[in-house]
Formats: structure tokens, sequence, C-alpha cells
């Protein structure tokens, strides 16, 4: 069989799933190309939680005291009401009471924070291909061939799609995003401001029906995160901020509680992010000789609230099962679909839970429940 050291291998996308499966299958012995169509790696985004098996993952990757050492100090969660009462709350954390390396199940750290650890792992050790991307791919007998946006085609052994939820490889090699999106209807936005619009490590959540803004506060910034329900989807363009900015405005504008003040916020800020809630769902995450990790195979919705633990238990799935069989993908893509599968679906539905019962529950007795009984699980 031949060995790994021999086999080149093509991650679109360098972002926590792609950087996490570049330092997987470098260690492994591929030679890694990632292609990225950004000019760097991207880190944009929300904090995020690293948890479960990626934490294990991060610990085995021997990055976990980077990011224990860029860890959130999250302490309480409030949620308020019209007035801005605290209805109730949950302590998060005590920081007084520290805790060994070994007790920590849960890291939340800035986005950027991971990217640029993962990314400094891999830096001297795998390809990049900064803006470009993969316009067309054709399998051979014993190879899959990847045509580039600057026209160059070069073949691999394996191509593995880790561009997220609106993944161009999904696209190109199994179907239409229509097939295997399931819009959730709802949508969310998320603006990140340079100042504490609240208690510094501190998160606020407040709802109406159909409806609800989370801050999250900490380093000196606030997430401001707009969620709504829409039982269509909408069409917008996903390049136009300022479209995006005018939606949220729209559903937001007149409601109570600091509204007003946060869609000033918005205005002055912009649009970091804005999408609609939707979970892919695929009978297989992996056709001949590519896969799809992360969200472009099993995007979960932000309502999961972690997306990049999937990313990270994602790539070291794939990998540990390459490794298992020797490099015999078909066995090991196999594997992966098998084995990952029931996290993922476990991870799914408590994602619709979390949505509907936590974050935005439809009715106003629903909402004083939540406030008053904290987190459903």
């Amino acid at each position: 069989m031949e060995s790994a050291h021999e086999k080149h291998v093509l991650i679109s996308g360098a972002s926590i799933a792609g950087l996490s499966l570049a330092y997987w299958l470098n260690k492994l012995g591929y030679r890694v190309t990632v292609v990225e169509l950004a000019p760097e790696p991207r880190t944009g985004g929300a904090a995020i939680n690293v948890q479960g098996p990626a934490l294990d993952s991060a610990r085995r990757m021997g990055i976990f005291p980077q990011l224990n050492a860029h860890r959130l100090q999250l302490e309480r969660l409030e949620f308020k009401n019209a007035a801005d009462e605290t209805e109730g709350s949950v302590q998060m954390q005590n920081p007084d009471a520290p805790l060994s390396d070994d007790d920590i199940e849960e890291v939340e750290i800035e986005r950027a924070e991971l990217i640029a650890i993962l990314a400094n792992a891999v830096k001297n050790e795998v390809e990049f291909l900064f803006n470009n991307r993969i316009t067309a791919l054709r399998e051979t007998a014993d190879a899959i061939q990847a045509t580039f946006q600057d026209g160059l085609p070069r073949n691999f052994d394996l191509v593995f799609g880790c561009d997220g939820l609106h993944s161009g490889v999904r696209q190109l090699w199994f179907g239409h995003e229509a097939e295997y999106a399931h819009f959730m209807q709802h949508y969310s936005s998320l603006t990140i401001v340079n100042r504490s619009l609240i208690a510094p490590n501190t998160a606020q959540l407040y709802s109406v029906p159909g409806k609800g803004i989370m801050l999250n506060a900490y380093n000196g910034k606030t997430d401001i995160i707009f969620w709504f329900f829409s039982e269509n989807e909408i069409p917008y363009d996903y390049r136009d901020a300022e479209q995006q900015r005018q939606l949220v405005v729209a559903q937001f504008a007149g409601q109570g509680w600091r509204i007003a003040e946060l869609l000033e916020a918005v205005n002055q800020a912009g649009i970091s992010y804005f999408d609609k809630f939707s979970q892919i769902k695929m009978p297989s995450w992996t056709k001949g000789r590519v896969a799809l990790v992360g969200d472009a195979g099993y995007c979960a919705s932000p309502a999961a609230g972690i997306g990049a633990a999937l990313a990270m238990a994602g790539a070291a799935a794939i990998a540990e099962a390459l490794e298992q069989h020797d490099g015999d993908f078909e066995a090991a893509f196999w594997a992966y679909n098998q084995h990952l599968r029931p996290f993922i679906e476990e991870t799914q539905a408590t994602a619709l839970t979390m949505l509907h019962d936590f974050f935005i529950p439809k009715t106003e007795e629903a909402i004083y429940a939540r406030n008053t009984q904290g987190i459903p699980f």
C-alpha cells in the first residue's frame, strides 16, 4: 500500500475544520495543501466553545495550554425583561475557584485566537494557496484532479471540503445545497463592538415571542447577536452587509429593552455575520476520494453552540480513521460516516431544542419559564 508520505491531499477552507485537519493529516505524514478563497485564514466571528471530543483533540494536539491561556472567563448569564430587570440568572463559573487543567471541560475562546493557534501549528508544515478556490473536480482510477480558480489543475489522492455551511466542494461534488440544507425558520446576525456594553465576563439574553438578543462581553468587546423567526426564507445578498443591517433593523425597530441603543451600535459597527439557521443533513459525508468535514457536512446551526467543537472533532475523527485503516481511504471514510454520525445526530437534535426552548421561545409564557428556569439541559 502506498505510504502516507507519498500521498498528496487537498483541503478546501482555512478555518477551524480545515486547519485542524491539516494538523492531523500532516502529523500522519500526508503532504497537505490548503486552498482558501480569502487572503488569510478566516478569523471573524463570535466567541466560541471548545468542548467534548474537540477539547480532547486540542489536548492531543498540544495546543490546550494556549487555548487555556486565552480562555474567556464567562461568569454569569442573565435573563432580562423589558424593564431591564434580571428575572433569572445562571452562574457559569466561579472565578475564585481555580480548576486544574484536567478538570476543565469547556474552553470559551475568541474565534480569532483559536484560528491563530491552529494556523501557527501548521504554518511551516503545509502548503497554503490563498486567494484561490477549487472550480472543478475530476476523479480517475488512482487520483482526483482539482482545477483551481487560477486555472492550474493538480492531482491529489484525497480532497476534503472544510469550507463551511455554503461549501463549494459540496456543491461541486455532492450536489446543490438545497438537497442537504434544512431551513430552521430563523435568522441571526452578529455585530462585535470594541467596548463593554454590559459588565465584563457577563452575557445577557432578552426575548420577545419569535425574537431574541444576546450580549456577551469579554476582553473589552461585546458580541451583539440578534435572532428572529421567519416562516419563509428571505432573499438577500450575502455580500451586502448594508442590506443585512436593514433586515435586522426592520425586524427589531420599536422593540423595548435596550434595542434602540443596540441597533445604533449596529449602525455604527456594521454586520459581521448574517445568515439563516440551517442544518446540513447528508446520507454520506464522503463520495469517492472526497470527504466533507465540519459545517460542510453536518452543520448543526449556531443554536447548537458548538460548531467549532464539531469541526475539530470531525477533523480528528477522519484522521483517526485513516490512521486505523492504514490509509485505505474507502474503509476509513466508511468508518468516519458510521462512528461520528450518532454524535452529529444527537447534536443536531439538541440544537433544535435549544433554538425553540431557550434562544427564541414563541410565547410570553415560554419566555418567562426560560428566564426563571434557565438552560433546559
